[in-house]
């Protein structure tokens, strides 16, 4: 084997362990990093619910509360989950993985009933009632799912639609009825938002990164391979390639040949110097031999 073949496959193997440990380094970053993202995202779509939740509460609801009376009819409008959860469904449209719930154990519109998971994660926040927030992950039929929780607690408006069935809006004791979303007490966790994306979504992009950067990485390795191979060519293998042909040359009796060019005073000039000097020992040496 040639001596740039064997620097070549030294080269590709070392280059190869770093790539392969690089790689796993930056994969689990990259993981990270895309989870940590995530959950971001799911922060500041649970801010904008928020905001939905309060802009209904102090804008909407009021100008709503007289027309309400007036037809004698409960507009959902009013009610700042309500208004929370369609503004995400509309944000759905382009985030499309992720979900939100106002989630409740005991709720007026059933579709904010909470189900066993979700029920977990409200008796831990009114377990602890110090933890104002939570993340984790849970099993779905569909593989594992992260979510971002909060607590709702029981304010002296919510109280107004759900303290007791006697002081609760006629309108919507009709509209939902009287056997549920009644009987909350002031301050009481009484409920979570809850914003959930599949696992996938994280593991999707931290690949297209991962593969950004192996892509990335692989150009640069060919790169520096080939500078490394130029620099060996001209450095190592043709200084070498010479010396090879001059030892030829003398071992044929060819002595006339010109000597070496010596460029610098790294190992390759030095052991050229070092040729030249034998070369011009043994031409000495054997014109001796021919005097008589």
């Amino acid at each position: 084997m040639k001596l740039l073949a064997k620097f070549t496959l030294i080269f590709t193997l070392v280059f190869g362990i770093a790539l392969a440990v690089v790689g796993w380094v930056a994969h689990r970053f990259l993981e990270e990093n895309a989870r940590a993202q995530v959950i971001q995202q799911a922060r500041l779509m649970m801010e904008t619910a928020g905001s939905a939740r309060t802009y209904t509460a102090n804008q909407i609801k009021p100008l709503l509360q007289n027309e309400q009376v007036h037809i004698r009819t409960f507009l959902p409008e009013t009610v700042p989950a309500f208004a929370a959860t369609e503004n995400f469904n509309y944000l759905r449209t382009a985030y499309p993985d992720y979900t939100y719930k106002e989630a409740t154990l005991n709720p007026t519109n059933l579709r904010d009933r909470a189900v066993d998971w979700e029920a977990d994660i409200i008796n831990s926040f009114r377990n602890e009632p110090q933890n104002h927030e939570m993340i984790g992950e849970r099993q779905t039929p569909t593989g594992n799912s992260l979510f971002l929780a909060r607590p709702i607690t029981a304010d002296a408006p919510c109280l107004e639609c759900h303290d007791t069935v006697g002081n609760a809006p006629p309108a919507l004791v009709r509209h939902y009825g009287s056997d549920h979303g009644f009987g909350w007490k002031l301050n009481e966790t009484v409920g979570a938002q809850i914003v959930s994306v599949p696992e996938t979504v994280p593991v999707q992009l931290a690949d297209a990164g991962f593969r950004t950067l192996m892509i990335d990485l692989g150009v640069i390795f060919l790169a520096s391979l080939l500078v490394l191979d130029l620099v060996i060519v001209i450095t190592i293998s043709r200084p070498v390639s010479r010396l090879s042909r001059m030892a030829d040359e003398i071992s044929l009796g060819k002595l006339d040949a010109p000597e070496l060019p010596i460029n610098g005073s790294d190992e390759v000039a030095v052991l050229a110097g070092s040729f030249n000097r034998m070369r011009r020992s043994l031409v000495q040496a054997l014109r001796l031999l021919e005097q008589p």
